[in-house]
């Protein structure tokens, strides 16, 4: 198929307008003069790219605009293609600042900086489909289209409880476990199986606000306690339980804290259970990156103690498998905690996705997840060492930071004050997210910025940390 049509654009690569927007409002102006006509078949991506001098990929960012905005249709095995339908937009009367482009700012980056998410393109995907067809093509399958317990599938409890007495050193049954739609679901019927109007809950700061979010949802007030270099402050933790307060529970997240990444200290590990047993609250652990550890071993949980009387441990299966897939559990030595999570569990949501679990199950028992988890721990290790090249090759003398034993984020203290929401909006021009300071804290301070390297390739990394290094 002829594409005779050639893109005639001269790319500022000092402009505030990202490349690949730059790209996309030229393409939109050739529609609109009527050069691109409707119907017309673009050229490939890579030969676009050839012609522009720019990475496929920034040329596959602006097609993405232009596809959602419903310029441009693909059609299957033929290409890419001016849309017979197009956007009403008046040449004359568009504003400086083009809303639809903003609203694209804001919803697509070239390069996204999250919170620490995996990378979905090594999600053993084909594995779990298989699996998926070979459940419904049991014999029993009609079995499983039904109701079933709202605590999970019986089995895949089993498998959950079973990793983490074996790889966390805990003690539990499998009578002890939920399996819930990812963390959250199981922070949520916590808080609301837990809590009480005017109980208050003890929470790092900075730390996981969406955490924060479900225990208030609850009736809980939230006290906060500052994080050092070896975790929780656990003095400032004693000091509001002699306040008078009526403190039910803390929340932690000791592994690799959110967001800094750093371990709690054995010493201060110790004085948490003591704390907890001596005045009686929960502590609820959100150990939500555990498989992701790239030193010997991981730390063993809280909840392995077993002089820890009171207990709500918290895992997901989602960032092992796919984001996409919403698997949690929650495990807790109270009975009469996980009865009321029951309970409310029936209310909320009757049972889980069975045919899920006992998909996932198949991937466990096949020994997938292992070989998954293993080939992931060597992907993210190697990305994390390249990631921590580029800091030291761009920000070694501009800011302070730690290398992660796991997870998959840095945690970098800038070495000046910075104004975080200035620079986020300038990067967002560039196509550039990073996470605002907010999403960490009650009141926004000058502290440092959470920059993931999980799900950004490496091109995009150096990219992304040397612009970040213009305004440290």
């Amino acid at each position: 198929m002829l594409r005779p049509w050639k893109l005639e654009i001269q790319l500022d690569h000092q402009s505030d307008k990202a490349i690949y927007l730059q790209i996309a409002d030229a393409i939109i102006e050739d529609i609109q003069s009527g050069r691109l006509k409707q119907g017309t078949a673009l050229p490939g991506s890579r030969k676009l790219a050839q012609d522009l001098k720019v990475n496929r990929n920034t040329v596959v960012e602006a097609l993405n605009v232009l596809l959602n905005e419903e310029w441009l249709v693909s059609k299957e095995r033929r290409g890419t293609f001016v849309s017979d339908i197009l956007p009403v937009l008046s040449k004359t009367a568009k504003p400086k600042h083009d809303p639809v482009i903003e609203k694209n700012e804001k919803s697509i980056f070239r390069i996204n900086f999250d919170d620490g998410h995996p990378d979905s393109k090594i999600a053993p995907v084909a594995e779990l489909a298989r699996a998926y067809r070979q459940i419904f093509s049991r014999k029993g399958r009609w079995q499983m289209m039904g109701y079933g317990d709202e605590f999970g599938d019986a089995e895949f409890r089993k498998a959950i409880v079973q990793m983490a007495n074996h790889q966390r050193g805990m003690q539990a049954s499998a009578d002890e476990v939920c399996i819930t739609r990812g963390s959250q679901m199981a922070m949520y019927l916590t808080a609301h199986s837990l809590f009480e109007k005017g109980d208050y809950v003890i929470v790092e700061e900075p730390g996981y606000k969406p955490a924060w979010k479900a225990f208030e949802s609850a009736g809980a007030k939230i006290l906060p306690v500052n994080v050092d270099k070896d975790g929780l402050i656990t003095d400032e933790v004693a000091m509001h339980l002699q306040s008078g307060k009526r403190i039910r529970a803390i929340y932690t997240t000791p592994h690799h804290q959110y967001p800094t990444t750093v371990t709690l200290s054995l010493q201060r590990r110790l004085e948490l259970i003591r704390l907890s047993n001596k005045f009686g609250f929960s502590i609820i652990e959100d150990d939500y990156d555990n498989e992701f550890h790239f030193g010997y071993r991981p730390v063993l949980p809280l909840s392995s103690y077993t002089e820890l009387k009171n207990y709500v441990y918290i895992g997901t299966m989602s960032k092992v498998v796919a984001p996409a897939l919403r698997i949690g559990y929650l495990i807790s030595n109270n009975k009469e905690l996980l009865e009321r999570v029951g309970t409310l569990r029936k209310i909320i949501d009757v049972q889980g996705d069975t045919i899920m679990e006992q998909a996932v199950l198949q991937l466990i028992n096949d020994g997938t997840i292992k070989r998954h988890l293993k080939k992931a721990t060597h992907f993210y290790k190697a990305k994390r060492d390249f990631a921590a090249e580029l800091l030291g090759k761009y920000l070694k003398s501009k800011a302070s930071y730690h290398i992660p034993e796991g997870g998959l984020a840095f945690w970098i203290i800038p070495k000046k004050q910075v104004d975080w929401d200035t620079v986020s909006e300038v990067l967002k021009k560039k196509g550039i997210r990073i996470v605002a300071m907010d999403h960490y804290q009650q009141e926004p301070r000058d502290r440092g910025i959470r920059l993931s390297y999980g799900a950004v390739s490496e091109e995009q990394l150096e990219e992304g940390i040397k612009e970040l290094a213009k305004f440290l």
